[in-house]
């Protein structure tokens, strides 16, 4: 009598643990993407190239539950290593797989690539750039909290 009446309970402990599951792989099968401008984010600490500015707003950002994707001038790995690093090199420096790093090609601006990667993404960007040169072609500049601000203060991060 009792485990007759356990196998009803039994199934509905499964069910809400399967909805609990389904629920946790639904939330994160559909990420909050924000792209990161490597190349302005790489000199908020004293104006001078330096990967650890970037690595502290990945950080922050995950913290935050977002998904970061970073994108760089081809410039990047020559200012931040004396050579050049494709995404992938660059994706090992901060800890990202290399699908979520991306150097542009040279001779190219990195502004239309990021800006049409968050267009895509449904994401906002991580920048103390305005990109007031894009805003005809990406109105979405222009929106409050679209552009996300922010730099180092007393050697720490912060992003608005």
């Amino acid at each position: 009598m009792i485990a007759e009446n356990l196998v009803p309970l039994a199934s509905l402990a499964a069910l809400l643990v399967l909805t609990f599951v389904l629920l946790r792989w639904r939330k994160r099968s559909k990420p909050r993407w924000v792209i990161v401008d490597g190349s302005n984010v790489m000199y908020w600490d004293g104006g001078t190239p330096n990967i650890a500015p970037v690595k502290a707003v990945l950080a922050e950002l995950t913290r935050r539950g977002m998904t970061p994707g970073v994108v760089f001038d081809a410039n990047a790995g020559y200012l931040l290593t004396g050579k050049y690093r494709h995404d992938y090199a660059l994706g090992q420096m901060l800890g990202l797989p290399a699908e979520r790093v991306m150097v542009v090609p040279k001779g190219t601006v990195a502004d239309t690539y990021i800006l049409a990667a968050a267009r895509d993404l449904g994401a906002k960007v991580v920048t103390n750039d305005r990109y007031r040169d894009w805003s005809d072609a990406h109105p979405e500049v222009l929106e409050p909290g679209f552009l996300i601000r922010g730099g180092v203060r007393e050697g720490a991060v912060w992003v608005e």
